[in-house]
C-alpha cells in the first residue's frame, strides 16, 4: 500500500510542476531586442470571465514597433491570439501553419498576436530567427496575459471577432494551416 502512495504522490506532483511550467519562466524583466517582439504591459483586475461568446479580456502590450495599445483598440478587426513557449514541443510544431496563416491573411485584416509565456527576448529571437518566421511576438515575461486569460496549458489560442467576442478556442497545437482556416473562415475579416 505504500508503495502505491507514494505513486500517486509522484504523479501528483508531476502533474502540479508541469502545469506549473507552463505558468513559470523567466523572472527577468529585459526589454525585446528586435523589431519582432513588443512585450505585454498588464490586464486589468476584474477582468470579464473567460468563455466563447464572451467578451475577450482586455490587456495593454506594446507593438514590435514600440506603440502602446491594448486589444479592445483592435475592435473592428479579427484577432488571433496564441499563447506558446519555446519549451513546449508542440507549441514548435504549430509555428509552421501560424506563419503561413500569417503571411495568407494578414492583408485580409487579420492581427495575430502572439504571446510567448515567460522567456526571454534573446531566447525568442534566437528561435524566430532559426525558423524563418516572421511574425511579431509579444513577451508576455511576468504571465500577465496569460492570468488574464486562465492559461493553464499551452498552446491555447483564441479566435476573436471584431466586436471583441471569442468566437472559438483551440486548447493544444494545430495539425495544419487548414485547422486554422476553418476556426478563420467562420469570422468576417475586413481590414
Amino acid at each position: 500500500m505504500n508503495k502505491m502512495l507514494i505513486v500517486i504522490l509522484v504523479i501528483t506532483l508531476a502533474s502540479v510542476l508541469s502545469v506549473g511550467l507552463v505558468m513559470s519562466g523567466c523572472s527577468g524583466e529585459s526589454e525585446p531586442d528586435s523589431l519582432a517582439l513588443g512585450r505585454i504591459t498588464g490586464c486589468p483586475v476584474g477582468s470579464s470571465s473567460l468563455q466563447i461568446g464572451g467578451p475577450a479580456p482586455d490587456f495593454q502590450f506594446q507593438t514590435p514597433e514600440g506603440q502602446a495599445t491594448s486589444l479592445s483598440e483592435l475592435k473592428g478587426k479579427v484577432v488571433l491570439v496564441n499563447f506558446w513557449a519555446i519549451r513546449c514541443p508542440p507549441c514548435r510544431m504549430e509555428m509552421p501553419y501560424i506563419q503561413q496563416v500569417y503571411d495568407e491573411w494578414q492583408e485580409k485584416g487579420l492581427v495575430l498576436l502572439a504571446i510567448n509565456i515567460g522567456e526571454s527576448s534573446a531566447q525568442v529571437t534566437g528561435f524566430m530567427q532559426n525558423y524563418s518566421l516572421s511574425f511579431p511576438v509579444l513577451l508576455d515575461t511576468n504571465q500577465d496575459a496569460a492570468r488574464c486569460y486562465y492559461i493553464q496549458y499551452i498552446p491555447t489560442t483564441f479566435f476573436i471577432d471584431k466586436d471583441g467576442i471569442i468566437q472559438d478556442m483551440k486548447l493544444g497545437a494545430f495539425q495544419s494551416t487548414a485547422e486554422i482556416e476553418s476556426s478563420l473562415s467562420k469570422l468576417t475579416i475586413t481590414k
